[in-house]
């Protein structure tokens, strides 16, 4: 007599998250002072609450980029590994620890469905504590309850807001080189962040010759002239702000300038910084060179009553490099069919800012931005909507 075969076990279906928990803490979390190079205490409380659930000290590690940024650091990035208890590529779920100055000493409130700070004079900080709780709370949910669960890496990135140091120097191997990657930030919840747009500063200098402004002008080189001839140049020419040439799109700004010491002083001096931005990297070079020559002209068109000229100096560096993912990328198709369970309608965008996932692409490892319901950020009216932030937590 043959024996039936058996049938596999039902699979469970996933238990609901704690959404009271974390709430609690989201509210915690942004209350932590932890602006960029200072997110130890952030750190610190991660780990707590990490440990106190049960996750073991050897799947906790902290790498050495903070080491390596040009901003002095207390900390590194905090990654956090658990081997998987299912089969499965390994998936990283990342977000960024540290918040802009204007968020610091933040008092998170809430009213409603909303959270805002309590003192109107600084922001929320949910840009980006809110990610740090949805990633946190995953990973106290799997621990507590232990859920089956595919190989994972939670990542805890340093200084995203000042170039996105931390993703840029995590390494790969330590993260455990996983194939989908998914970092959660800024936005609705809905909106799933496929690409981004590359980035590219200058530092410029100007050396001119000073001179008393009211006895003897002519004989000075002014910096500050040369300064306004180049970014008057750049404006007429098309350079600056919203950059459009032969159907290719970017975009370039001057965003500060210092120099000169007294009205009565031609101005020996001045320091600016710029950027340029774009998704075509050819096309954003060029708006670089555009920035480089507008000055560089400039500075042969001062001259002082004996023939002397200014100099420019320009250092630039490339801050991140233009990613986009595929439609049909894992990543994307699992983040757009979980925002589908939620009953939302995915909307997939390429964004003009920087993300720690144009690191992280080019590390190796695709990865796709979600929102967690942060809205104004970087702002004094920056609100967390708590229905987003949960919804994110559901995903």
């Amino acid at each position: 007599m043959k024996h039936a075969a058996k049938r596999p076990a039902p699979v469970a279906s996933a238990p609901a998250p704690d959404l009271t928990a974390a709430r609690r803490l989201v509210l915690e979390l942004m209350a932590i002072r932890g602006g960029s190079g200072d997110e130890k205490q952030v750190a610190e409380r991660i780990v707590k609450h990490l440990r106190a659930a049960g996750c073991p000290t050897g799947a906790i590690h902290f790498d050495s980029a903070h080491t390596k940024t040009p901003l002095p650091g207390n900390v590194g990035n905090l990654i956090v590994k658990f081997p998987g208890t299912a089969a499965g590529p390994r998936r990283l779920l990342m977000a960024h620890m540290d918040t802009v100055p204007v968020c610091l000493g933040s008092k998170p409130t809430a009213a409603g469905r909303f959270v805002k700070s309590a003192d109107p004079a600084t922001g929320l900080g949910a840009d980006d504590r809110a990610g740090c709780a949805v990633v946190l709370a995953t990973a106290l949910e799997i621990l507590r309850g232990k859920l089956p669960h595919p190989p994972l890496t939670f990542l805890f990135a340093i200084q995203e807001e000042v170039g996105l140091y931390g993703a840029r120097f995590v390494r790969a191997a330590d993260l455990g080189r996983p194939k989908l990657a998914f970092n959660f930030d800024g936005g609705a919840v809905e909106k799933i962040t496929i690409g981004a747009t590359g980035g590219h500063r200058l530092d410029i200098r100007i050396e001119g010759a000073p001179s008393h402004a009211g006895v003897a002008p002519e004989k000075g080189v002014s910096a500050v002239a040369i300064a306004s001839l180049a970014i008057a140049s750049l404006v007429e020419d098309g350079w600056h702000g919203l950059v459009e040439k032969g159907g290719r799109r970017g975009t370039s700004n001057v965003g500060t300038i210092q120099g000169g010491s007294a009205t009565n002083v031609v101005a020996e001096s001045a320091a600016l910084k710029a950027e340029a931005r774009g998704h075509d990297p050819a096309f954003r070079n060029r708006i670089v060179k555009a920035i480089e020559t507008a000055f560089k002209e400039a500075a042969k068109k001062i001259r002082s009553v004996d023939g002397k000229t200014g100099k420019v100096t320009i250092e630039g560096r490339l801050d991140y490099e233009a990613f986009r993912l595929d439609d049909d990328e894992p990543c994307v198709v699992a983040a757009r069919k979980a925002v589908e369970a939620i009953g939302l309608a995915p909307r997939l965008e390429v964004c003009n800012g920087g993300l720690d996932a144009n690191w992280m692409a080019a590390n190796g490892i695709p990865t796709v931005t979600l929102g967690c319901g942060q809205m104004e950020i970087h702002t004094t009216h920056e609100t967390l909507d708590l229905d987003a932030f949960e919804n994110a937590g559901k995903r």
